[in-house]
């Protein structure tokens, strides 16, 4: 996981403070809308809540995440922040759905919402939410911050739409449009939340990361002077930031000292090119048997074959 551990964006300072705002936002938020009878209020109480718990979640990644590696866990703990949003991710979709359950059953049953109170907590929740995801946006861009800062900027949003909610109602005085804009709440969580999910299951299940062709990478190493052809080739993310590679690439029976240049140039390319840095490279001079995840030789496994009769 990439961070800036320095100046004012230090992830896990921005993250503390953040914590301790949103949490005090939420007691107004749940105060305020109990008292206003407000369900847009208090569905941005839950809001928030999912958002308190990204936070929480990703100042838990950003300490695992500076542990180093050990002997048992040898690419250290870059997946701990992946996890932290896969979790933060479902926890959203969750409360979206019960919004939208609430905001059902007030369109049924509507209720007198005081629409001035909506407005006043809902423009310091604007002015709170936007001083975090300014501080977020600042401290780091893998998946665990974006997902902190994509429920800020979400949260930014949608308390936005409470102020024009709440000066609708007051000037229409049609309290469905409590529910309404709940309802808009529910399905902007909803939809930053599967967009979190597919991000994390693909690191998760090792896919290719996000914005990598694999047929440039194939065609970037082939270019390479002294790079005759490249297979069983597979990239995948280790942690949000951290991209790996592995291949077998063919080249001529040149000495170790020759080979050396051709790797040295490979790895400028992948870096350069892809920013891929954690690569696992193979070289082969012969016909190889790829069926297999080329383990050897073709010419090795027939010796191989007549040795073993």
């Amino acid at each position: 996981m990439h961070v800036h551990a320095h100046g004012a964006g230090n992830p896990k300072r921005v993250l503390k403070v953040s914590l301790g705002v949103t949490l005090c936002y939420i007691v107004l938020l749940v105060v305020a809308g109990i008292h206003a009878h407000s369900l847009a209020l208090l569905s941005e109480a839950g809001h928030n809540l999912s958002d308190f718990l990204a936070l929480l979640l990703s100042l838990v990644a950003v300490y695992l995440q500076s542990r180093p590696a050990s002997s048992t866990k040898t690419y250290g703990y870059h997946r701990a922040g992946v996890l932290a949003a896969l979790v933060n991710a479902v926890s959203l979709v969750a409360v979206s759905f019960f919004i939208f359950y609430e905001a059902f059953w007030r369109l049924q049953h509507p209720e007198h919402v005081q629409a001035s109170v909506m407005m006043w907590v809902a423009a310091a929740g604007v002015v709170m939410n936007g001083v975090i995801a300014l501080l977020l946006y600042r401290s780091g861009g893998d998946v665990n911050m974006r997902s902190a800062l994509l429920h800020e900027v979400g949260d930014t949003l949608s308390t936005a739409a409470v102020i024009a909610g709440g000066w609708a109602i007051l000037a229409t005085g049609d309290y469905w449009i409590d529910s309404a804009l709940s309802f808009g709440i529910g399905a902007l969580i909803l939809w930053s939340g599967f967009g979190i999910v597919r991000e994390t299951l693909n690191i998760l299940l090792e896919g290719t990361p996000r914005g990598v062709k694999l047929e440039l990478v194939a065609s970037a190493i082939r270019s390479i002077e002294g790079v005759n052809d490249v297979h069983d080739l597979h990239c995948w993310s280790i942690g949000s930031e951290t991209r790996a590679l592995s291949c077998h690439i063919s080249i001529a029976d040149i000495p170790p000292s020759v080979s050396e240049r051709i790797l040295r140039d490979v790895k400028d390319r992948l870096h350069h090119s892809f920013r891929i840095d954690h690569t696992t490279i193979q070289f082969e001079h012969v016909d190889c048997e790829v069926a297999h995840g080329c383990v050897m030789p073709v010419g090795e496994i027939e010796a191989h074959h007549h040795h073993s009769h």
